[in-house]
């Protein structure tokens, strides 16, 4: 029987933690179990807090974080572990991305910083866990993100068709898959759901934009996304990542919307993140045949009418249709990660993230 292998983590919406177990065989992916493990809702406000607020955080507070993060993934560890039946004799290992707090790949020295300890995973689980999957690229030159392109070219990739794998979480980031042996390129396009999560937040008090509701009861603000579509990163030519701690409420601060309709801006925002997806696929994968989405954004129905609406003529579905559920990709991707660290083999792709050379990634904590 299959190895079994557990896949770890949590985006920028910091809701809870995806847990996943899965094993890797010839036909392909297979999905055994899954789990969502919620934050507490005091730890989830401190990690809000953290990545508002980065110079503000003690070390102390930083190290407890690190503690509390590293046991709710533990937990769910625990939760998915035991609706598979609790029997733990064929899991091999887990990949823990951790919950990123910072990523700064372009800083003097350049990091990406993940909390979650590993350490405390694999001995309450007493399972190998790898984690910090980032720095080996950053160290390679890289920017240490975005780590899924190698993932979806194992599975997603087309003898005939030129493919595109969209990722819309807090960021939104692309895999461009070409068809006939062409190098594999992909990055961070900007903001996926964090700005209308923020403003949904700080507007109405919701965590996000159900099914992209609120957008569609708005109207774009030409002027103002002719604004934000002005930024210097839509213009930047990949290897290129991002992150919270630049399309953030400060971001958004730069641009004064106060004037505005708050409904009319939440459309703005979900335009953005349309119009810098669908640029990004037509300067940088313009022969693309189909796009296959995953990640939450996947739910925000205005979002993906928006999508289609700017692509044009290539055909978009979420990957359930290319084999695999879209909310469960990201986490298969670090258990693949894991299993690929553990067979010394490597992870990264440096045609994606500039890296100098491939790598293999992440840190192995034995039980």
């Amino acid at each position: 029987m299959a190895d079994l292998y557990i896949g770890l983590i949590s985006g920028t919406s910091m809701d809870g933690i995806d847990a996943v177990v899965v094993s890797f065989e010839d036909s392909g992916v297979q999905i055994r179990e899954t789990h969502i493990e919620p934050y507490p809702r005091a730890l989830r406000n401190s990690l809000l807090t953290a990545i508002r607020l980065p110079m503000e955080r003690e070390p102390d507070e930083s190290g407890e974080l690190h503690r509390l993060v590293g046991i709710s993934f533990r937990d769910a560890v625990n939760a998915v572990i035991a609706k598979c039946g609790g029997d733990t004799v064929q899991i091999k290992a887990i990949g823990s991305h951790g919950q990123t707090l910072r990523h700064q790949p372009d800083a003097d020295p350049p990091f990406s910083l993940q909390i979650g300890d590993a350490s405390i995973i694999a001995r309450d689980t007493n399972i190998t866990t790898v984690a910090n999957f980032r720095q080996a690229d950053i160290d390679a030159g890289g920017q240490g993100a975005p780590l899924t392109p190698p993932f979806h070219d194992y599975l997603f990739r087309s003898a005939i068709k030129n493919r595109v794998v969209l990722n819309i979480g807090g960021i939104a980031n692309i895999t461009v898959l070409p068809s006939a042996g062409s190098p594999i390129t992909g990055f961070d396009t900007g903001p996926g759901n964090t700005l209308m999560d923020n403003w949904i937040r700080e507007q109405l008090g919701m965590d996000f934009d159900e099914l992209g509701a609120w957008a569609a009861q708005g109207q774009v603000i030409d002027n103002v996304l002719h604004d934000f579509l002005g930024d210097a990163y839509f213009k930047q030519q990949p290897p290129k990542s991002t992150g919270f701690e630049y399309f953030n409420r400060s971001w958004l601060n730069r641009r004064d919307v106060s004037q505005y309709r708050a409904v009319d801006v939440q459309a703005t925002l979900c335009e953005l993140t349309a119009r810098t997806i669908a640029s990004a696929i037509h300067s940088h994968a313009d022969h693309t045949n189909e796009v296959f989405v995953c990640g939450g954004g996947v739910h925000n129905a205005e979002l993906m009418r928006r999508l289609v609406s700017n692509l044009g003529d290539v055909a978009i579905d979420n990957t359930h249709s290319a084999g695999l559920d879209p909310d469960w990709v990201e986490a298969v991707a670090f258990a693949w990660l894991a299993m690929r660290t553990l067979n010394g083999q490597t992870g990264n792709l440096p045609s994606v993230t500039g890296a100098s050379h491939k790598v293999v990634l992440g840190a192995i904590h034995s039980p």
